[in-house]
């Protein structure tokens, strides 16, 4: 049998609450209370229960992070900071592959399943639909790679695509190019033609789209 709490707390000649909040993030517990605590679980070989702790405090600290795009090499850099950053701030990243879901409900359940204690969507093609889904079920959610909304459903990260744009066609028109090409992604069929005669519009020398 593992070492427990209650060992712990034999051993350091304090109370289980006091081990308890010495290993609870933001708890009150003395500097002395404290030193003796974690000199004898160092002893023990205790490692505190994160599963047993969320029992206490109410928070798992898990994060899903819930994307469609794991077929894109590119995102693995992305998810690959994400789960960093989560993981340097004391969160647990959850993985959620949405590639084949078609359902925000689905996803849902699944998060409420694991209590997490919010959601980041990762994804630019997404419906603005699973975002709020998670919302309107009381869970924290950001969508990132979303698209700009003047009356957002929801706190959305994203890009100025307008801005990126023109900071692309300022850079290529300084050094000399006169034949600049558009590649967008999923989009109406007529959104990429009307940023390039945007731009044709800001820097004559761009050619005309025909």
């Amino acid at each position: 049998m593992g070492v427990t709490l209650k060992d712990v707390a034999a051993r350091a000649g304090v109370s289980r609450s006091a081990v308890s909040r010495t290993f609870t993030a933001g708890a009150s517990v003395s500097d002395r209370t404290r030193r003796k605590v974690l000199k004898a679980a160092d002893e023990l070989g205790y490692r505190p229960n994160a599963l047993a702790s969320s029992l206490t405090t109410g928070r798992t600290k898990l994060i899903g992070l819930v994307s469609n795009n794991f077929h894109n090499p590119i995102f693995l850099q992305v998810f690959d900071l994400f789960t960093r950053a989560l993981q340097d701030r004391g969160l647990r990243p959850l993985l959620v592959n949405l590639s084949d879901e078609t359902d925000p409900e689905a996803s849902v359940r699944m998060m409420l399943s694991y209590s997490v204690d919010g959601v980041i969507v990762a994804s630019s093609t997404l419906q603005p639909s699973f975002a709020k889904a998670f919302r309107d079920a009381a869970i924290p959610v950001v969508h990132s790679f979303g698209r700009f909304a003047s009356s957002p459903d929801v706190h959305v990260v994203g890009i100025d695509n307008v801005e990126c744009g023109r900071m692309a066609a300022r850079t290529l028109i300084d050094r000399g190019y006169t034949k600049i090409g558009f590649l967008g992604g999923p989009t109406m069929p007529h959104r990429p033609k009307t940023a390039i005669r945007a731009l044709c519009r800001c820097w004559p020398r761009i050619p005309k789209l025909r």
